[in-house]
């Protein structure tokens, strides 16, 4: 087994803020998952009972896999100043975070490859067939909150995560230990109701899940749905901004920290709901190139807009 700690130094050179290391053994959420799925939690997310032969073996995804370096890049917990232009979720204001982490990671492979000629990497982003949050869990970057999200006791949730899987058997970290206590500030929050109880634990019910009804669901959306969604057109921060663990302290105020990814950092201005929601398809085209927000779609941004719209005339 090898020593972690250059890969680690190299990470951090890269900009990631949390890093941590954990073994390949099969994923232990697998058969809540299933759950999830068999409970209608998934909604229209067909790809993910599809996918979960591949997420059962990360060999699948990597033949020989023995570690998995596990990244997190803060994207700030700013929020822009205030404006006319659809309301947007922080981590899909700045470049696709899918391209940021990607090279990243990349780039951190290129590292262990001059450590190990012999040795194999594959950079994992969200895309991949990988439980990702339980592996960053199992490497110690931070442990499931009632809203599901991954929080690091010391810098709450706002990052994203990638991984690295390589063929280099690396010194494993301990998992991450914490709890939500008595907390519920996320399950009061929550417009939708979507953070529900499944065999006794926390879970989202996309169904019902601002996030999902912004980016992933395709069509129309009933009446008691486009009330909920208010002013968001993209995703949805609120169970983060509610998070104890995300309040600003005296030495930690409310601004973009130090470590977050300038690339996430450079938040593009939308334009206003009335724009948006008549656009052409040459007009989507070009503003939503090299930014997550493409995700949603010609129609279902033009959508969501004029969902805004009519709520804000409620």
């Amino acid at each position: 087994m090898h020593s972690s700690t250059k890969v680690k130094a190299d990470a951090q050179r890269l900009g990631f803020s949390l890093v941590g290391v954990c073994d390949a053994s099969p994923p232990q959420g697998l058969g809540f998952t299933e759950k999830w799925i068999e409970a209608g939690f998934a909604a229209g997310m067909d790809y993910m009972g599809r996918s979960l032969p591949l997420r059962a073996d990360l060999n699948t995804v990597l033949d020989g896999v023995r570690s998995v370096v596990v990244c997190g890049l803060e994207y700030g917990p700013e929020r822009p100043e205030p404006s006319d232009g659809i309301r947007i979720a922080r981590y899909a204001l700045g470049r696709d975070y899918h391209k940021v982490l990607r090279k990243k990671l990349h780039q951190l492979g290129a590292f262990l490859s001059q450590e190990f000629p012999d040795a194999r990497h594959r950079a994992c982003v969200d895309s991949a067939p990988v439980f990702e949050r339980e592996m960053a869990n199992r490497a110690g970057l931070g442990w499931f909150g009632k809203n599901t999200m991954l929080i690091n006791s010391q810098r709450g949730s706002w990052f994203l995560i990638g991984s690295l899987l390589t063929t280099v058997q690396l010194e494993r970290d301990r998992p991450a230990l914490g709890g939500c206590g008595t907390c519920r500030a996320c399950i009061d929050a929550c417009p939708t109701g979507a953070i529900v109880q499944l065999e006794g634990r926390w879970a989202i019910d996309s169904r019902t899940c601002i996030s999902y009804l912004t980016i992933e669901h395709k069509g129309k959306l009933g009446d008691d749905k486009v009330q909920q969604m208010g002013e968001l057109a993209f995703g949805c921060d609120i169970c983060q901004e509610v998070c104890p663990f995300n309040q600003p302290r005296e030495s930690q105020p409310l601004r973009a920290r130090p470590g977050a990814d300038p690339d996430l950092l450079s938040w593009r201005k939308w334009p206003s709901p009335e724009i948006v929601s008549e656009w052409s398809y040459e007009e989507w085209d070009i503003a939503t190139r090299g930014s997550a927000v493409r995700r949603a779609g010609y129609d279902g941004l033009r959508r969501n807009a004029r969902i805004v719209l009519r709520n804000r005339q409620l």
